[in-house]
């Protein structure tokens, strides 16, 4: 996931960069798929505190994942979110800095 600005702009150079279009566009999210690998592009990122790309682990359960991890001292950034269709996403922050992201799948 790499936060972005200016999302139209980001969608043209991510279009030529993968050479492929992307799989959905919308106003909160420009997602492409490489085989099994997402690249998303996040217009809401920054305003989340995220500096550059941020990788998504896949978990069974993104809020008892997120529980465990500020459990082991991470800071909650994002609670655990429905993102549409059934994707829940959450977000931690370790203890330098550095974002978590988690992502359970639907089910």
């Amino acid at each position: 996931m790499f936060p972005v600005s200016n999302l139209k702009n980001a969608t043209k150079l991510y279009r030529t960069l993968l050479g492929i279009d992307p799989y959905v566009e919308q106003d909160y999210y420009v997602g492409f798929r490489l085989g099994e690998l997402e690249v998303g592009l996040d217009p809401q990122g920054h305003q989340r505190g995220s500096t550059g790309a941020l990788a998504y682990w896949s978990v069974d359960d993104a809020a008892a994942s997120l529980q465990a991890l500020i459990d082991a001292g991470a800071e909650k950034v994002q609670d655990a979110t429905d993102v549409g269709y059934g994707k829940i996403i959450a977000i931690a922050k370790d203890a330098d800095g550095s974002m978590i992201g988690l992502l359970q799948a639907p089910k």
